[in-house]
């Protein structure tokens, strides 16, 4: 039997709620839950722009010779949050939001050990199952990771619309706010990190999550089957970061016992 296009979108809302109230926010007392969480949180913002990059081949043209793309409009929305998360005006400069956020690691003293031998791994080729185990990332990351990176291989481009609106852009204001509500940590200790926690609030909501929404209207065509598919891809999503945080809530529990 198939779910409704009504019943998933209740699933998703319930999901939502779930996640943006799970304990591990409330859970990050000292900076040195702080730290844990950004090394693992790190893995999360770079994985983030594999969706977008994967989004902006699919809905623009990136090869050469040029041709026209299909959708100007889905085109536009999509180079319009390229613009914000590669090359966004922070108090440094142009920077990436995967660059602000290792800066702000490196202000607290988190380690970038991890993230940065992933990355050096992949730069050199390496598959993504062993760049993982070689910088030797918790199975939990292991996990999150490989769920967005097949998504943005096999999945259809609906698919990934759904997963990058209802799994990144459409829950991360809430889930930052969330942070920022709960944690004991004083912002003005961690500037870098409050600045660009604020930033997402205020660009995900104000912008990006709602062009995000426009592109799934442009890509579906309100086509049932699609939305259906969409919705299925943003559970799915949602479903992988709550395990994340249910394994790193594990985590704090035994650093501060």
């Amino acid at each position: 039997m198939t779910t409704t296009v009504e019943s998933l979108q209740l699933i998703l809302k319930d999901k939502h709620e779930l996640l943006t109230s799970h304990a591990v926010f409330s859970a990050i007392r000292t900076e040195a839950d702080l730290r844990l969480f950004m090394e693992w949180h790190v893995f999360a913002v770079w994985d983030f722009m594999s969706l977008v990059k994967r989004l902006q081949a699919d809905l623009t043209t990136t090869s050469v010779p040029w041709y026209p793309p299909a959708n100007p409009h889905a085109a536009r929305l999509i180079n319009e949050i390229v613009l914000g998360e590669e090359s966004d005006l922070t108090p440094k400069g142009a920077m990436t939001h995967f660059d602000l956020y290792l800066s702000a690691m490196q202000e607290i003293g988190a380690s970038t050990r991890q993230i940065s031998q992933f990355l050096t791994m992949i730069k050199k080729g390496d598959t993504l199952a062993s760049a993982l185990n070689r910088a030797e990332a918790l199975p939990a990351i292991q996990r999150f990771v490989t769920s967005t990176i097949t998504m943005c291989k096999d999945g259809q481009t609906h698919q990934v619309v759904g997963s990058f609106f209802y799994g990144r852009e459409n829950v991360i204001p809430d889930m930052f706010h969330a942070l920022l509500k709960t944690w004991r940590i004083d912002p003005a200790t961690v500037p870098e990190l409050t600045f660009y926690l604020e930033r997402h609030i205020e660009v995900d909501s104000g912008d990006h999550g709602p062009a995000a929404q426009r592109m799934i209207d442009e890509i579906t065509g309100n086509d049932p089957a699609q939305i259906r598919e969409v919705l299925e891809a943003g559970i799915r999503a949602i479903d992988e970061r709550h395990q994340l945080w249910d394994s790193l809530l594990i985590a704090l529990q035994q650093c501060s016992s």
